[in-house]
């Protein structure tokens, strides 16, 4: 392009010219070349500046893990154009919220949806054109809208222009549009790839939904790297992994805790190892330590990632793998190109080892929450220059002398017990130590003698014999008085969000009577908690 600056789409257009016959994505039988890959994107972007899209303007990408999505994340940021993914299993009502936030001037989404798609869209005061990823499909096997080539130049960008619009829910349930502009897309692909020590010859897997921050940069990244990325369209069948990670040589995995936990609960896994991983790497939630010598085992040669970050910022930690056995327990310094700081509530720095609320500096910081002022303020702040702002993440942390961060609690995930500030990770750390133990989440429930009593929900593994005495006589052990549950309930599964993340909601608990394990019971009024910020921890 002759600039020095660099734009998303630049990733695989690059990718394209060096090594064309490459394999970038593969999909079940279908394998696409750099070279199909960056014709067919072409060829949508192509599409739709024909057609009347403009620069800036939203195109929502409502399907899910497919070839089809990654080549129209690429053609509408060639065109101009602004993308957010949408998870297909979205419903009308959500949707409908997103179309009305985001006014997008195209829809991609498969044939199937188009009733939901229309009804969702109904109130728009211009209603979306609408294309189809499974429609009128060309010899290639890949729809004729994406292999119709067009010479096409692409409109005149910068850096500062909006890439995407990455949709999360809020404190309300809303959901809420994380912007991004090339330059913080860039940045953030830029320095992960750089401490993962990413290479071209990288085989990774992605089974975490484009829609998620998390498996949407491994698209980016790959592409930036020229490396393949196998696409699976979700971890329904675990076994069906494992047998990827053999057929293809997988050499990156990136994973959150609540499918680790399924993987390492597979026979597979117990009596062969899978030296081909190099690296794993951890979001979403905290890396239990517990699993770490179990991973260890079945990946012998992977380093291990544990890391932190967010939706508005993408990323902000990682732990060096050879820190894992010193530091288990920490998410790690930040990642290149970032700064961090704990502030208390007036926004003063905390000496090192205090609790507060980690804030963040550098290049990877959201522009804010699209047309949402009030909700954008919140987070984003006046930083130490004149020019910039940065932002509160609303999760509190430690930080050691050594500059390694500890992860504490989401703010509104502090349970109040007698008093006492409980922070929930700190017990489900301790109930991971049991290997019965499959998922684990605590929760505050409201309580009238303690305002808040400590319940610990559990699922466990097929055939375990593990009961909740068993699991309270573990806490006693392993846990100081004040964090032992005053109720443990061994539940058959817990809510998962679409990216994988144990739910952080209460309404499955609240309004029902807390098993007696020391007198303390909830209160039969229901409430309702409910912040589900898209963060991958």
């Amino acid at each position: 392009m002759g600039n020095s600056f660099m734009l998303v789409h630049d990733f695989l257009r690059n990718s394209t010219q060096k090594t064309p016959d490459k394999t970038a994505l593969i999909f079940g039988t279908q394998r696409l070349s750099y070279a199909q890959f960056g014709h067919a994107a072409q060829a949508l972007a192509g599409f739709l500046s024909s057609n009347g899209l403009e620069r800036g303007d939203r195109v929502v990408i409502y399907a899910g893990n497919q070839p089809e999505t990654a080549i129209s994340i690429f053609g509408v940021l060639q065109a101009g154009g602004c993308f957010s993914v949408v998870n297909p299993g979205v419903r009308e009502a959500k949707l409908r919220k997103i179309f009305a936030n985001a006014e997008p001037r195209f829809v991609v989404t498969p044939k199937e949806a188009e009733p939901l798609v229309e009804s969702a869209a109904a109130e728009l005061a211009q209603p979306p054109v609408l294309l189809y990823t499974d429609y009128d499909r060309a010899e290639t096997g890949i729809p004729a809208i994406f292999d119709c080539f067009r010479p096409f130049q692409g409109p005149r960008m910068i850096d500062d222009d909006l890439a995407a619009i990455i949709y999360t829910s809020g404190s309300t349930g809303d959901p809420k549009g994380v912007t991004m502009t090339h330059r913080n897309m860039v940045a953030a692909s830029t320095s992960i790839t750089s401490y993962l020590e990413n290479r071209s010859d990288d085989v990774i897997l992605n089974m975490l939904p484009f829609s998620f921050d998390y498996g949407l940069y491994q698209l980016i990244m790959a592409m930036q790297i020229g490396a393949t990325l196998v696409v699976e369209p979700t971890f329904a069948f675990p076994y069906q992994i494992i047998e990827l990670i053999r057929k293809h040589e997988v050499t990156g995995l990136p994973l959150v805790p609540t499918i680790m936990a399924i993987l390492l609960q597979l026979e597979a896994m117990e009596k062969e190892t899978f030296p081909t991983v190099r690296y794993i790497s951890n979001t979403a939630a905290p890396l239990p330590p517990a699993y770490v010598p179990r991973l260890q085992k079945a990946f012998p040669k992977a380093r291990i990632f544990s890391m932190y970050g967010l939706t508005e910022c993408k990323r902000v930690s990682y732990l060096p793998p050879e820190h894992l056995d010193e530091k288990p327990s920490s998410v790690g310094i930040a990642m290149p190109n970032l700064e961090v700081m704990i502030v208390d509530d007036k926004g003063v720095e905390v000496p090192r080892g205090k609790v507060g609320e980690l804030v963040v500096r550098g290049a990877t910081v959201m522009r804010g929450y699209w047309r949402d002022p009030e909700a954008t303020a919140r987070r984003l702040k006046p930083g130490k220059y004149p020019w910039e702002q940065v932002l509160h993440t609303g999760d509190l942390f430690s930080m050691d002398d050594e500059g390694y961060l500890y992860f504490v609690a989401r703010t509104d995930d502090i349970i109040k017990c007698r008093g006492e500030r409980v922070h929930p990770k700190e017990i489900e750390d301790a109930l991971y130590l049991l290997e019965d133990v499959l998922h684990a989440r605590v929760v505050g429930v409201p309580d009238e003698l303690c305002g808040q009593a400590i319940r610990a929900e559990i699922v466990l593994r097929e055939g375990s014999t593990l009961d909740e005495k068993g699991v309270l006589a573990h806490c006693r052990q392993h846990l100081e008085p004040a964090l032992i549950p005053q109720a443990v309930a061994i539940v058959p599964s817990l809510s998962l969000t679409d990216s994988g993340k144990i739910r952080r909601t209460v309404d499955d608990v609240l309004g029902q009577h807390v098993p007696d394990s020391g007198g303390v019971a909830a209160k039969s009024k229901k409430t309702r908690r409910t912040r589900e910020k898209e963060q991958d921890i």
